[in-house]
């Protein structure tokens, strides 16, 4: 994508933002300047601020990144919201079950690694569907969408239930990623956390796969040629399984945040919402990692400037706005694909 096509994307999101939250608060019979100056400070105005708004920022990083390693092989991973559903109760399960007196040498990796295996199964189950019997990732992964979020409410109602609690045990201590609010003063009590750098590390590490690895080559062959790169003897089905299994992975992952940063164990509803989010943020970052990060970013501050002017407006204000910037982010994609294509 060219510099100036990225720059035209980030002004119609910050203009689609300001529009449609300047009409819905004056709907509410509110002031925009004094809504948007309270959101702003809400979100960016403190050290907690900021520390909540990185904290809402970091699932997107890992969704986002998720969406945008499958787009490379030209695959559209809708289930990044199901994927993270099944991180999360990997996460809790694998977590809870770990001896109390873990070392976080084996804790923490062993959790991480039940959330990206969750994830990247039903990733990687869509990507053989596709490979084999051509069934399409957007259907197959809308599916198993609603399989996942099915099995989960029974298994959090039922064999996963503690006493009255919905949701699971609590993981050893040594499964816990590391807290902000330990290490800088100013962001205690917010749920800033370890899964931050992951994410962002996870991200970069997933581009220079795509750049250097011969697998990730391959991938980005199928998606550039899928014909030519499979005259020049590159396996497009197992390239197709493993972009969709990555893409899993990195939305299963998204899970840790929650379970291993803030809550502590796993529950019905963690991550709600994230998956789609994710899309906007990988089209909107352009499917690099700063890209993403920044989307990341400002989908993070919107959510956290939400919480902050919800004594004045409605707490949907904020949500509204982010499905305007969705919406023209989206359009521009499909503009920009219809391009391509006619070109």
């Amino acid at each position: 994508m060219k510099p100036r096509t990225r720059a035209f994307e980030g002004v119609l999101a910050a203009s689609a933002v300001l529009l449609t939250l300047n009409l819905v608060v004056w709907v509410a019979g509110e002031s925009p300047r004094r809504v948007l100056a309270l959101a702003i400070t809400g979100s960016v105005g403190s050290a907690y601020g900021i520390a909540q708004t990185l904290a809402k920022a970091t699932p997107l990083v890992w969704t986002g990144a998720a969406v945008a390693f499958a787009l490379r092989a030209r695959l559209f991973n809708i289930g990044a919201e199901g994927q993270c559903m099944a991180g999360v109760l990997a996460a809790g399960v694998v977590g809870a079950w770990l001896p109390a007196g873990s070392s976080w040498i084996v804790a923490v990796p062993a959790a991480l690694a039940a959330a990206a295996l969750a994830g990247g199964a039903l990733g990687g189950l869509a990507g053989w569907l596709r490979a084999r019997f051509g069934t399409h990732e957007v259907i197959s992964t809308l599916m198993l969408n609603g399989v996942v979020a099915v099995a989960t409410t029974w298994l959090y109602s039922g064999p996963l239930r503690v006493g009255a609690q919905v949701h699971t045990r609590p993981i050893a201590a040594g499964a816990q990623l590391p807290q902000a609010g330990a290490l800088i003063a100013a962001f205690r009590g917010s749920a800033l956390n370890a899964s931050l750098p992951l994410a962002v590390a996870a991200a970069f590490a997933a581009q220079w796969y795509l750049s250097n690895a011969r697998g990730g080559v391959a991938i980005r062959a199928l998606g550039s040629a899928p014909r030519a790169a499979e005259a020049l003897g590159v396996n497009t089905r197992a390239a197709t399984v493993r972009a969709m299994a990555v893409s899993g992975a990195l939305a299963g992952l998204a899970g840790s945040h929650y379970v291993l940063g803030v809550k502590g164990y796993a529950e019905q509803g963690l991550g709600a919402g994230v998956g789609f989010t994710g899309i906007a943020v990988a089209l909107l970052g352009a499917g690099t990692p700063w890209g993403i990060a920044l989307a990341a970013l400002l989908f993070g501050a919107m959510a956290q400037g939400g919480l902050a002017v919800n004594a004045l407006v409605p707490s949907d204000a904020l949500t509204v706005a982010q499905a305007a910037v969705i919406l023209a982010v989206a359009a521009l994609g499909a503009s920009s694909i219809a391009s391509r294509e006619a070109a």
